[in-house]
């Protein structure tokens, strides 16, 4: 019976029925950015020491205690849990094992899928280690689809529901297409926070950050103080980031834009490859890139966004309250009321040369949106509200 522990719980992928093909057949892929000057240097890049403190993350209670991060990703990574464990270590993070009851694994679809053969295995680093990184006492759930195919990985985020996810973190992105709306539904669930990567080649909206049920994250170019504080951020030059084609703006977002469409992204985070961060990987897959590298991307602010919602519905279930329902409306509400005390305010840079919705600006902007977390205060108004 003790082996029953150690094997990946098998959950068949929900069916999604009466959808278009076209959207359903897109290809997804992670986008992230590796830093190649950094390669195979130990523990390059910002670890959570300087991450912790630049976002003020480090002193906050509970730290996503009984919640659940899903961590979707594609293709099987054999090595997770072993890559994690070596994260622990080098960081000093609390153990994240299947052993302990921290790290689960769970195969969409009803079976082992494929090994990784094109470098998601890299995305699963990242994502896995970086949400235990800023939420250590969640459980991190790693949901494996059968293929990086948009119904495969949308099967996947229903199965991630089904075992109990209460946020959901994807950081990967899939071309728009006139049928998308038909999807959201799959975000649209109460008591789970959806977290989607914004992109990593400037200028443009992808999906499910366009989803108007999902909290889309953009990239920055993060600088610390040599004590690990904040100095400043500007927008990064990657951060997916514009309007939908296809979603009609929603009404969180009337206040800050006025397209019609939905607006991309919703908040920010570090995302230059040149200020990321740390991840171990060990599955040589053919395309992945084995050791520690240095990554960025919005995939890496992705899981770190989902680990504050973590930590926040934590905070409120201590509380006697129910789990973070689509928090964009609070987000957004934070700000239209106080302005961006509970974010750092992200006004330089650009991700194209498109005008006004390429360029950081003060308040919301197409390529930042809200701007990153000051951590305690905004997990506070989280946290805090109805």
């Amino acid at each position: 019976m003790k082996l029953l522990r150690y094997l990946p719980l098998l959950i068949p992928a929900v069916t999604i029925l009466a959808q278009s093909p076209d959207a359903l057949t897109r290809q997804a892929r992670p986008p992230f950015q590796r830093n190649s000057f950094h390669a195979n240097v130990a523990t390059p890049g910002y670890t959570p020491f300087f991450v912790l403190d630049a976002y003020e993350l480090r002193g906050i209670q509970n730290k996503g205690a009984g919640q659940t991060i899903a961590v979707i990703d594609a293709f099987d990574d054999p090595t997770a849990e072993a890559d994690l464990a070596t994260f622990t270590r080098q960081f000093q993070l609390p153990p994240c094992t299947r052993e302990n009851g921290c790290f689960k694994l769970i195969y969409a679809g009803g079976k082992q899928p494929p090994p990784d053969t094109s470098g998601w295995s890299n995305e699963v680093a990242i994502d896995t280690q970086w949400a235990h990184a800023v939420a250590p006492a969640a459980t991190i759930m790693l949901v494996e689809s059968q293929s990086s195919q948009l119904k495969d990985l949308i099967g996947a985020v229903d199965v991630a529901i089904a075992h109990g996810a209460t946020v959901v973190c994807m950081s990967w992105i899939s071309s728009e297409a006139p049928d998308e709306p038909q999807l959201d539904t799959h975000f649209n669930v109460p008591g789970v926070t959806f977290v989607a990567a914004s992109g990593d080649s400037g200028h443009g909206a992808y999906y499910p950050a366009a989803s108007p049920y999902v909290v889309a994250v953009g990239g920055t170019s993060l600088a610390v103080n040599p004590n690990g504080t904040w100095a400043n951020e500007a927008a990064w030059s990657g951060s997916g980031g514009g309007t939908s084609k296809f979603e009609t703006e929603p009404s969180y977002q009337m206040a800050v834009q006025s397209t019609g469409k939905r607006g991309v992204p919703d908040v920010a985070y570090d995302g230059n490859p040149s200020t990321g961060v740390p991840a171990y990987n060990s599955h040589a897959c053919g395309l992945c890139y084995t050791g520690w590298d240095q990554w960025g991307g919005t995939s890496i602010g992705t899981p770190q966004w989902a680990a504050v919602f973590a930590i926040a519905n934590s905070l409120r279930v201590s509380a006697g309250k129910t789990r973070l329902t689509q928090p964009q409306f609070i987000l957004y509400g934070v700000y239209a009321l106080l302005g961006a005390v509970d974010y750092h305010d992200i006004t330089s840079g650009a991700n194209g040369s498109c005008g006004s919705e390429c360029q950081a600006a003060p308040g919301y902007d197409f390529v930042t949106g809200l701007g990153s977390p000051i951590g305690g205060a905004l997990i506070t108004k989280l946290a805090g509200a109805r």
